[in-house]
């Protein structure tokens, strides 16, 4: 591979979002995606639920968007829930013109054409689904069109480090994205991939704790290398933990979907007792951060290791067909799901906080494009309402796809960019540092930041970010680049604005709570949480 790659538009990430807005941009130019493993190691491809849009006659927009904001706990921006919810229907008819098959309603009462789920915090069946693998039917869909296109190339196993901007070219100009620094995994060369727009589509952080139901490649790296960059970034304080994650010592990081709560499914404690409803209303279908902090008191209570998730009163024969990939998958683990509950724990699932951008998903940091979970785009607030998340990539990335081909050939040319200087690194014979250092970081980001904070638990992790810091950029500008320690340093990129983030917040709203300020306040605290570099996080002035 050359040292320089020059392309129209630059995508980093290989989700929904990215190869969206890659086939969107396809049309007026050149395209490079860019991701560190396979194309399909990507949070959607793992995604079960299904994709919330209002095609139902007896659904509506207001009630899509009244659902949003109710999950959102006061901090959604209005003018961005109408707009993603509105555009919604569009959505998924470009899915389906780009192949996405969803499941089809089978029942004649129902006057709708698909088979429709719902799940916590939606009041209306909204969700549409492939089975119980709907993120890996559009990642298939979509992956397929973009290895097919003659405009767009795909550069798989190549680990973006940094942002390539006009100030790091040491450029006098107004500071601009102009592409990215890439490290290809064979060689460990770092190659310049230089374009005069660029989109981060890199995905979620749910590696920085020590458990998730992400996929590996969760380690935050869109965010910490925008951060770096100059972007600003926003509310990384509300880190949504996902309720009903698989309890079993080999099934890593496996997913049990809120569809089958959504669907009947009823959490129980080990001794049968259904407890949600003493937590909240809606009971098992109450939003992400009611089931996630009560499943977790209970836990605390009786001292077990996990509760039950109970849908043995459903049909047998509906289990295996509405979700063959978990009732095969708990299978394989011994548990049948049509005679037996499973057990569940709680595990850090999405990133609600993220690069802030405006409605054309466009950083402050001009030419840089963020769209899917790296992005703060004011929908999520301080809690997803589930399925929102993949609308929401497509939404922000068909928008910025049409800012970016209407502002693509008015940009002036990348011009010559300096090589990666690596100095007098050396290679490592000490790559033990890495894991300890990332077990260690992942630790104490569960143990002190999450679900259930406190003022005491956050110092202590701000002592440790710390300390750590030291050590793993001493390490990084000693020794040469591996994809292992690009990901430690974005790792505590993202830890300590986490933990910056969750101490400036004094009070409990959404998916932070703070035992030292268990109460919402409004007057206060109703306002996004800022982040910039070389600065102390801050509420947004209002």
């Amino acid at each position: 591979m050359p040292a320089s790659q020059r392309f129209d538009f630059l995508v980093i990430g290989s989700g929904i979002a990215g190869l969206f807005y890659a086939l969107r941009v396809a049309e007026a130019g050149q395209v490079a995606i860019v991701t560190k493993k396979a194309a399909t190691d990507s949070a959607t491809d793992w995604a079960q639920g299904g994709i919330a849009a209002v095609v139902a006659p007896e659904d509506s927009f207001e009630d899509h968007v009244r659902d949003t904001l109710n999950a959102g706990a006061g901090l959604c921006r209005e003018d961005v829930v109408r707009a993603v919810v509105e555009r919604g229907p569009h959505m998924i008819e470009a899915l389906r013109k780009h192949g996405v098959e969803f499941d089809r309603s089978v029942d004649p009462m129902q006057n709708v054409e698909f088979d429709l789920g719902r799940e916590g915090g939606h009041t209306k069946r909204r969700v549409l689904h492939h089975r119980d693998a709907t993120g890996h039917e559009i990642e298939r869909s979509l992956l397929a069109q973009v290895r097919a296109h003659p405009r767009i190339r795909m550069f798989e196993n190549c680990c973006a480090v940094d942002l390539i901007t006009s100030h790091r070219a040491g450029r006098n100009e107004p500071d601009r994205a102009l592409g990215a620094y890439v490290l290809e995994n064979a060689s460990g060369r770092v190659r310049r991939f230089l374009a005069p727009i660029t989109m981060l589509a890199t995905g979620g952080a749910g590696k920085v704790y020590l458990y998730t139901s992400n996929p590996d490649v969760a380690s935050g790296d869109g965010m910490a290398m925008a951060y770096r960059a100059g972007a600003s970034l926003s509310n990384m304080e509300f880190m949504q933990f996902h309720p009903t994650c698989l309890f079993h010592p080999e099934a890593k990081s496996f997913l049990i979907s809120e569809a089958l709560r959504g669907e009947g499914a009823i959490l129980r404690t080990q001794e049968g007792f259904a407890f949600m409803s003493l937590h909240h209303e809606m009971a098992d279908l109450a939003p992400r951060d009611v089931v996630a902090r009560a499943i977790d008191t209970e836990l605390k209570r009786s001292g077990a290791d996990y509760v039950l998730l109970d849908i043995t009163h459903r049909d047998p024969a509906y289990i295996r067909n509405r979700f063959p990939t978990i009732f095969q998958r708990c299978i394989a683990f011994g548990i049948d799901i049509t005679r037996e509950a499973i057990p569940v724990v709680p595990a850090m699932h999405y990133s609600c906080g993220g690069v802030r951008t405006n409605l054309e998903g466009e950083t402050d940091l001009p030419n840089l494009f963020v769209a899917g979970e790296a992005a703060c785009t004011g929908l999520h607030g301080a809690n997803r309402l589930a399925s929102n998340s993949l609308l929401e990539g497509l939404v922000f990335a068909d928008a910025a796809a049409t800012e970016s081909i209407r502002r693509f050939g008015s940009i002036e040319d990348c011009g010559e960019v300096p090589g990666w200087d690596e100095g007098d690194a050396t290679d490592s014979h000490e790559a033990v540092i890495i894991t300890q250092n990332w077990d260690e970081i992942r630790r104490f980001m569960w143990n002190y930041v999450g679900i259930v904070r406190s003022d005491r638990r956050l110092e202590r992790a701000h002592h440790r970010i710390e300390l750590l810091k030291g050590e793993i950029n001493d390490y990084y500008w000693n020794f040469r680049l591996t994809p292992d320690l690009i990901e430690l340093r974005n790792l505590a990129t993202v830890a300590e604005l986490v933990i910056d983030s969750a101490r400036s917040r004094k009070e409990s709203r959404g998916l932070h709570y703070n035992l030292d300020h268990p109460e919402r306040d409004d007057e206060h605290f109703r306002c996004n949480t800022l982040l910039q570099r070389g600065e102390r996080a801050r509420p947004e002035p209002t």
